[in-house]
């Protein structure tokens, strides 16, 4: 029996097909780690990656999309451009990561798409009055967040229906963040989890799950009161594990690791997709929206960031354990259509057959630090699978 079951699409390349016309756009965000080629610790070399990029972007010969800086100077993050396929999506990335392995070099460092650290490290904030103002006000949780995470914007017509998308997909984010669990190390320890980032992540007082708003008078009723509070110094502090962005007219979903391997950013991205799509159905066609409590949400994400794909997972439609195979199963059942719509659907099963088999990230730098037993070495290695030459 093959895998999410779909024999007659079993044998189409893994590519992300060809879109309807009406496929929504979609982008990435992914943060990346600076580290030492020689120890494997992270390198404090983020404004010079970010001056080479943008002296090369300013002559013409760069990328058009600058680098952007984070909060701590051992990363860098990189947006990719709206596209409407996955093939477009995954060109992209690949292209963007050796980018920024290129520009890493060029400061002495390599990069690496890890969602934390493998080594112990103090990192070190980067300048700026928004960043002071967060060390001063959130203290030791600030100096924690060393953490890579990928974004993925899916667009959406109006904010009216990305609340009736956001209020829809809560319960199917915690197998987004299994899917793509790639940070199974902290501060030079087995942290026992798969995504211990997102952990740590969940720190920040505005992180993780939300209660649906009904409405986007009430979301936006709601983040204004966050900020009014005085905890949180703008909207852009509300970091809800899938949210309205900030500067774009999409629907922004935040709970994933930093992916190892580009084709599991895709694999992430066209569920994302899928997921957004066949919410927005749902709302147009008025259906109500399910409602589980954010406490069981959460125990959902912790479930996920502890077991990954190697444990059970809490199904969305029961908040019940189960297999991790199960739970997907039930993610590509939920989307089907929005899928394969999109021409996503033969990309989405195989992917997951061959993340299941695989282990994904976390399993990857167990099975190297088994191999190795030396921390640097699994993130040079891992530096080499960022950058595209392993």
């Amino acid at each position: 029996m093959e895998p999410f079951g779909g024999t007659d699409l079993d044998a189409r390349p893994l590519t992300g097909g060809a879109p309807t016309p009406t496929a929504r756009t979609v982008g990435v965000e992914e943060e990346l780690l600076l580290v030492s080629e020689r120890t494997g610790e992270p390198l404090a070399v983020a404004p010079a990656v970010l001056a080479a990029a943008a002296a090369e972007a300013a002559g013409g010969a760069g990328e058009d999309r600058a680098l952007e800086k984070e909060l701590h100077q051992e990363m860098v993050e990189f947006a990719t451009q709206p596209h409407g396929t996955m093939d477009a999506v995954r060109e992209e990335l690949v292209r963007r990561r050796a980018e920024v392995a290129r520009h890493a070099r060029g400061a002495g460092a390599l990069v690496a798409a890890l969602a934390t650290s493998p080594l112990p490290v103090q990192p070190s904030r980067n300048l700026g009055r928004r960043y002071r103002w967060m060390a001063e006000q959130f203290a030791l949780t600030t100096e924690e967040q060393l953490t890579c995470g990928c974004h993925v914007h899916v667009a959406v017509a109006s904010d009216e229906e990305g609340v009736g998308v956001l209020d829809r997909i809560r319960s199917w984010l915690a197998p987004i963040n299994a899917i793509s669990g790639n940070s199974p190390f902290w501060q030079g320890h087995d942290s026992g989890y798969s995504s211990y980032r997102s952990r740590v992540w969940n720190r920040w007082p505005s992180a993780g799950a939300y209660e649906p708003f009904g409405s986007a008078a009430a979301y936006h009723a709601c983040v204004r009161e966050m900020v009014a509070t005085g905890v949180l110094r703008d909207p852009g502090m509300v970091y809800f594990d899938a949210r309205l962005s900030v500067a774009n007219p999409t629907v922004e979903v935040r709970v994933a690791d930093v992916c190892l391997e580009a084709e599991t950013t895709v694999l992430v991205a066209a569920l994302v997709r899928g997921l957004v799509e066949t919410a927005a159905r749902a709302w147009r066609d008025g259906a109500p929206a399910p409602a589980p409590p954010s406490a069981l949400l959460r125990l959902a994400s912790w479930r996920a960031a502890r077991s990954g794909l190697d444990g059970p997972l809490l199904d969305p439609r029961t908040l019940r354990e189960a297999p991790a195979d199960v739970v997907l199963g039930a993610l590509v059942d939920h989307t089907e259509d929005a899928l394969r719509d999109a021409g996503d659907l033969a990309l989405v099963r195989r992917g997951l057959t061959d993340l299941l088999a695989d282990g994904g990230g976390a399993r990857r730098q167990r099975d190297l630090y088994e191999e190795e037993r030396d921390l640097g070495a699994v993130v040079r290695a891992c530096a080499r699978i960022t950058a595209g030459s392993d």
